[in-house]
This record gives structure tokens, C-alpha cells and sequence, in this order.
């Protein structure tokens, strides 16, 4: 078997506010912005943490996705307004810390730091968008 040299360089997170998803991402996570680009009265936002520069998130607009229909395009508006859209999986090796600065900051708590049964510690938040944000603990 030959071995791949493949990264994650990018993943999609939906946003229906671009300016509270930047506050959220880049003030309260404390990640870089890296692009801003608006189109047809939308915009994508691409963020990511300063020491990672090779990978990123896009905060997009899930109105532009091509091929949805408008039906599609209703359940997606209610899944994200239920939070069970999108989701992301971050990790830290101080968790309580993290915990603290993002529950100071005024971030949407789901879950204090727990320790799972299947085998890590961590939280949850939730972003202005109702993305699932799960912070691991690094051990």
C-alpha cells in the first residue's frame, strides 16, 4: 500500500449572519481571519488558528449552494436554527481554560467539560449560526 501525503486544508461550516459568524470566530476563538469575499449579496469567511495556516474553515453561505432546491434550502434555515446542522470537532490541551475564556467571551454553552464514556474530555458550544462546536481535551 502506498502511503498519501494528504493535510485537511479546509472544511465548510454553514452561516446565516457573516458579521456575528466573524465576531464569534475570530473575536471570542480567536482565530485569524484569512479571506473576506463577498458575491451577489453574500459572503464566505475563511478563519483558522494563526499557528495553522494550511488549514481553515469557510464560513459560507448555505443560500448559495449550488443545486438545492428551495425546499431543501427551508430544512436546511430549520436544521441550523435547531443547531443540528453543522458541526466541527476542536481540541485543546487546556480545556477548562478554553472552557472559561469562550464562556466569558458569551459563546452559547451545551455541555461544561465532561469526561465520556467513550473515552475523552471535552465541551460543547455552539456558534450564532447553531453550528456544534465540540472541544476535545488534548491528553
Amino acid at each position: 500500500m502506498t502511503v498519501m501525503d494528504i493535510t485537511i486544508h479546509m472544511t465548510f461550516l454553514p452561516q446565516d449572519d457573516p458579521d456575528a459568524s466573524l465576531a464569534f470566530y475570530r473575536d471570542t476563538l480567536g482565530f485569524q481571519v484569512r479571506n473576506d469575499v463577498g458575491y451577489g449579496g453574500m459572503r464566505w469567511i475563511t478563519v483558522g488558528p494563526a499557528d495553522q495556516p494550511g488549514t481553515s474553515i469557510v464560513l459560507y453561505p448555505p443560500a448559495a449552494s449550488p443545486g438545492v432546491t428551495d425546499d431543501e434550502r427551508r430544512t436546511i434555515a430549520e436544521m441550523m436554527a435547531k443547531g443540528s446542522y453543522g458541526h466541527i470537532i476542536l481540541a485543546t490541551a487546556d480545556l477548562d481554560g478554553t472552557f472559561a475564556q469562550l464562556q466569558a467571551g458569551g459563546a452559547e454553552v451545551v455541555q461544561e467539560p465532561t469526561e465520556q464514556p467513550y473515552g475523552v474530555r471535552d465541551c460543547a458550544f455552539r456558534d450564532p449560526a447553531g453550528n456544534l462546536i465540540r472541544i476535545h481535551e488534548l491528553r
